[in-house]
């Protein structure tokens, strides 16, 4: 199975409001960047890159979790990030069940995390 497929096959074996959740974010992600790439790590992690990696989606027993690679680079105006603030480069956004979520905010803080790898790239290691 391609990534596609195994996010599929997750959201398939994710059979409550789970799985739900993630498909609507999934396609919140293709709708605010049709150009992204998924791709699945770390035996068994949906991620989302775009000039590098921009999020992963993980599910809990009580959360849905959406973890932004640079997040402590972004300006999040709308205040999603909630979970992992402590860091000093990811955050993550973590929902719950029936929580009310801004899909506008969360689409543009994701074509900004986009915009942040396209104009940082990763440094080259000199050998």
């Amino acid at each position: 199975m391609d990534a596609s497929e195994q996010i599929d096959q997750r959201i398939r074996d994710l059979d409550d409001w789970r799985g739900a959740r993630l498909a609507d974010l999934r396609a919140l992600i293709h709708e605010a960047d049709p150009e992204v790439e998924e791709t699945w790590k770390w035996k068994g992690t949906p991620v989302w890159e775009h000039h590098g990696i921009v999020c992963t989606g993980e599910s809990y027993k009580l959360v849905v979790k959406l973890t932004f690679a640079k997040g402590a680079h972004l300006q999040d105006p709308a205040g999603l990030f909630n979970s992992s603030l402590e860091g000093n480069l990811r955050r993550a956004i973590d929902i719950r069940e029936d929580e009310q979520f801004d899909e506008q905010a969360f689409k543009a803080l994701f074509l900004e995390a986009v915009a942040y790898n396209r104009d940082n790239p990763p440094k080259s290691k000199r050998l």
